[in-house]
């Protein structure tokens, strides 16, 4: 039935997305489980420990690492589309090229050596909640050698890089114009999180508890999506450099297909489940109830948040991440957080308010992403991707003959346009004709040292300012269970089957 039902192009397609997929997927699950680890260890040394390094933790992910992760996407889409191109001196590395396999090895090594690296230090070497900072710092050392001993064990560079020089200086201003939207876009969608476990950190520590207990199954299940979006946005950046467009909408269309697919099996298992998930994390009946109830609207939402995370990927390997970035600080802060204060707060739904205001948001999103995809101008699209590749593309005109009047000169973000006429497809020369093109946009000597000189400047401040703080401002006395206000107020008590009250009451101690 598949067969005669199913288009080959399309099971062909669904296969090579499965095929790097699966080890996507267990790949990034592996690296979710770095900081995992650390919180069992936190765990065990007691509750203000594994409270103080969630509070630094987010604090990480809120300052650097949201924006980190976000500047990095802009490689998706230049790494992908010049290899597509197959410029490959210009090509960056692994995932892009098709290459997934070193990540899920590098990703389980890395585990065993945190694991072995936090009980070391913590238990033979009695170093505490110091030394389990210690062990998540050196994690993600291990991750990175781990990678690169591999790119050089496999001999990777020699193709796709000529090595050190000034060139890598230049040209910075193209790739930025990718990156800071692609920060943005990842910044305004992580950030909501974050505010969600500050507003339920202000209704009580139960719904706290029951938002980060949902929060940590938001973790597992968002990594089936991220992995389809790894594989659409390599597989659609390869197609778009390679001037193929007819291929980047059919892996669009089935990675969008997969995504549904893999989020209602998901939500059928969660709401199946969703009396006993509470378990996982606590045996307190009341964030057991409380995490029941918010499972009823997660299970949607991750529906709708899965078509908008693939959605991101074709974005990002179509190189329009001004797209999401934008819709994402519409959607996230115009539309669900404020949707979402309000249902809290106003409507007193309490934390199940957070989850609905977001569910609201992520379907206006799903749908305005998938309409905005299918209505692109994939022929110009496919030609801003040849550009970044640095790859002239041919097309035929009405009568079949060659046709190069469609080539724009027209800046693409990402691209400086140069001219590829001459090149005989040798990397060497390809590479030399394009720095002579390129000579008129490069950057003198003395204005490289004066711009580059102001980046590192501006980040060597930066981090002096964060140490100066760290070390001269006094932190601030920690205060005693009894004056945090909100241990006078307890909840209705919960139940898996009555869990709508939300109610406040005094408890008998406040009396």
């Amino acid at each position: 039935w598949v067969h005669h039902r199913v288009p080959v192009a399309h099971r062909e397609e669904l296969y090579h997305i499965l095929r790097m997929t699966g080890p996507l997927l267990l790949s990034r699950i592996l690296n979710y489980l770095l900081p995992f680890v650390v919180t069992m260890f936190c765990g065990r040394l007691g509750n203000a420990v594994m409270a103080g390094y969630g509070l630094a933790s987010a604090t990480i992910n809120v300052t650097t690492v949201a924006t980190g992760y976000g500047l990095g996407l802009a490689c998706d889409t230049l790494v992908s589309q010049t290899f597509g191109g197959k410029n490959l001196w210009q090509v960056s590395y692994l995932q892009n090229q098709g290459i997934i396999l070193p990540q899920l090895y590098a990703a389980a090594l890395a585990n065993l050596a945190s694991g072995a690296t936090n009980y070391i230090l913590i238990y033979w070497l009695d170093l505490g909640v110091g030394g389990s900072a210690a062990a998540n710092t050196l994690s993600q050392i291990y991750i990175c050698v781990f990678l690169f001993a591999y790119i050089r064990w496999k001999k990777l560079h020699v193709k796709t890089w000529g090595g050190w020089s000034v060139e890598s200086l230049q040209e910075w201003g193209s790739y930025m114009k990718l990156a800071l939207p692609s920060a943005l876009m990842k910044c305004f969608e992580w950030w909501v999180y974050e505010f969600g476990g500050f507003f339920a950190g202000m209704l009580s520590e139960d719904e706290l508890a029951a938002q980060h207990a949902v929060i940590m199954v938001a973790y597992i299940t968002y990594m089936f999506p991220l992995g389809i979006q790894a594989a659409a946005c390599a597989r659609v950046g390869n197609a778009l450099g390679a001037g193929d467009s007819s291929r980047a909408i059919l892996t669009s269309k089935v990675s969008l297909g997969l995504a549904a697919t893999f989020a209602i099996a998901e939500g059928l298992v969660l709401g199946s489940s969703k009396t006993v998930i509470g378990l996982i994390f606590t045996s307190d009946e009341r964030i057991i109830g409380l995490v029941s109830q918010l499972m009823n609207a997660y299970c949607f939402l991750q529906f709708f948040d899965g078509l908008v995370c693939v959605c991101t990927g074709i974005f990002l390997g179509t190189g329009k991440q001004k797209i999401p970035a934008v819709a994402n600080f519409i959607g996230y802060y115009c539309v669900g957080l404020t949707l979402s204060v309000t249902l809290m707060f106003a409507a007193k739904l309490r934390v199940l308010g957070f989850w609905v205001g977001l569910l609201v948001c992520v379907v206006l999103q799903s749908s305005f992403y998938i309409v905005v995809i299918f209505r692109l101008n994939w022929e110009k699209v496919t030609e801003e991707a040849v550009k970044r590749a640095q790859k002239s593309l041919n097309t035929l005109d009405s009568e079949g003959t060659p046709d190069r009047s469609t080539h724009s000169e027209k800046p693409v973000d990402g691209y400086v346009s140069v001219s590829t006429e001459a090149h005989d497809g040798n990397p060497e020369r390809e590479g030399e004709h394009v720095v002579q093109q390129l000579k008129d946009n490069r950057l003198s000597i003395t204005q490289l040292i004066i711009r580059r000189g102001l980046t590192v400047f501006a980040a060597v401040a930066l981090l002096a300012v964060g140490a100066a703080v760290l070390f001269l401002v006094p932190l601030p006395e920690i205060q005693s269970a009894e004056s945090n206000y909100t241990r006078d107020w307890i909840n209705v008590t919960y139940s898996p089957d009555s869990i709508f009250s939300t109610q406040l009451v005094p408890s008998k101690e406040s009396e």
